[in-house]
Order: C-alpha cells, then structure tokens, then sequence
C-alpha cells in the first residue's frame, strides 16, 4: 500500500518538478457567478505568488557544500570566501528570476481575460483577471501551458447533462505524500506551506441555479433571486470551496 501511494505522489508531482516554478495564491478577492442558462463570469484581483523550483536546488546544493566543507574541516577563512560567492551566486539567479518574471507579465498580459499583469518583485505578482462564457465544457484557472502554470487553482468540471462541479483546491493548504520525490519532494511541500502563509482572501459564488451541495458551514445566503455562498480564505484554510449545481441540461 506504501509503494502505491508512493507512485501516485509522482503521478500527481512529477509536472510540478519538471516546471520551472508553481503559482500559487496571496491577498486576493475572487468571485464566480454562474447562472441556470450555463452563463458564467470568473474574476480573481489580488496577488499570485511564485515558488521557484529552480532556488530550490540552489538552496539543496548550498547545504550540501556546507556539510562538505565540515567534513574537510576547511578554516574560517576559507568558509567565509564560501559564503560569499554563494552570497554572489545567489544574487545573479534573483536577477535572473526576476528579470524572466518581469517578462512573464508581459506574456499573461497578453491572454485573454487579463485585464492587468504586474510583477512586484519577490516573487510576488498583482493580478487582475475577468473572463466570462458559456459553460459547455470545462473551466479552470490558472492554467497556461506555454508559461508553465500547471496547476489550476478553481475548475468547474461537467457532471452529466445538467450539473456542474466546482472546487477551488488552490484556495486551501494542500497535504500531499512527497516521500517518493525525496528531498525534491519534502522541499516542494515546504516551500508551498511557506507561500501559503501568505494566503488571505474571500472567493465568493452566486448563481441562481439549484444548489444541489457545498462545503460551507455557514451555508447560501438568499439575495433577491439568487444564492451567495463566500468562502473565508486564510492560512489555516484547510477544506477547498466546492459546489454542485444543477443548470439548464445540455442540448
């Protein structure tokens, strides 16, 4: 039973590793509205937060040489050169990082349903995002292919003929067994709980189709001829929003 969870955390790790970095939420504000005729409109404003995959191997790399370094037992002097060019070294890839980030923006600004794209620095981009269609197929955000973003934080699945599933895993602490990726894998794990910390924000749902289930304790709030259902979002958030509805059938 061990192995086989084992190979399902590299089923669902392994694009996350050969990506450059994973997008992942911080203040933000996000609304769906979808209505009984499979209209919808998606919005996200706030902050989306880079971990960088590749620093992740800078950092493994970086300890490694310090335990070396003890083992050979190298003076103070000779440590203190060490650290500096890893000081050096360290400051290059941020440049780096930064000026590929900065470039990134500009892409996304490009895609539909950017309405704005700014990097900030740190890792840290502001995003204002609206898009709005027809729910006659599947809906998830972020995902774009070409930069790397992999991993959608809300999808809205089809469920049969005339219901709809929507689940926002993005807006919630994600456990996952990272023991088959090793080091890789215990890293990805931290460095995502880390960037979670940062997550603060309210994803909120209106739709005036049935609502056939959801996962909030405070339930649906009946405005005029529609339902509000708002997610509280934070660091401790540990269950992702999800709904059911149930909407005109398909033709």
């Amino acid at each position: 039973m061990g192995k086989m969870w084992r190979a399902l955390a590299l089923v669902v790790l392994a694009p996350i590793v050969l990506a450059s970095c994973v997008f992942v939420p911080g203040k933000f504000d996000s609304a769906l509205t979808i209505h009984r005729d499979r209209s919808f409109t998606f919005t996200y404003k706030g902050e989306v937060v880079a971990i960088d995959l590749k620093g992740m191997g800078g950092a493994f790399m970086k300890a490694t040489d310090a335990e070396e370094a003890k083992k050979k037992g190298k003076d103070a002097e000779a440590e203190l050169a060490r650290t500096e060019a890893a000081k050096a070294a360290n400051a290059a890839i941020a440049a780096r990082r930064d000026d590929e980030y900065r470039k990134l923006a500009v892409e996304l600004a490009k895609e539909a349903g950017y309405r704005s794209v700014e990097y900030r620095g740190n890792g840290i981009f502001h995003v204002d995002f609206a898009l709005s269609g027809v729910l006659d197929h599947a809906f998830v955000y972020p995902y774009n292919q070409d930069n790397e973003i992999i991993l959608p934080w809300i999808a809205i699945e089809l469920r049969g003929k005339d219901a709809l599933r929507v689940k926002a895993a993005g807006f919630a602490r994600q456990k996952s067994d990272a023991a088959g990726l090793g080091g890789m894998g215990s890293g990805l794990m931290d460095d995502t709980a880390q960037a979670a910390d940062r997550m603060d924000g309210t994803f909120t749902l209106t739709t005036d189709a049935e609502v056939l289930s959801q996962n909030n304790e405070n339930g649906a709030e009946t405005v005029g001829s529609e339902r509000v259902i708002r997610w509280q979002i934070g660091t401790k958030t540990k269950d992702a929003p999800m709904a059911s509805l149930r909407v005109a059938p398909l033709r």
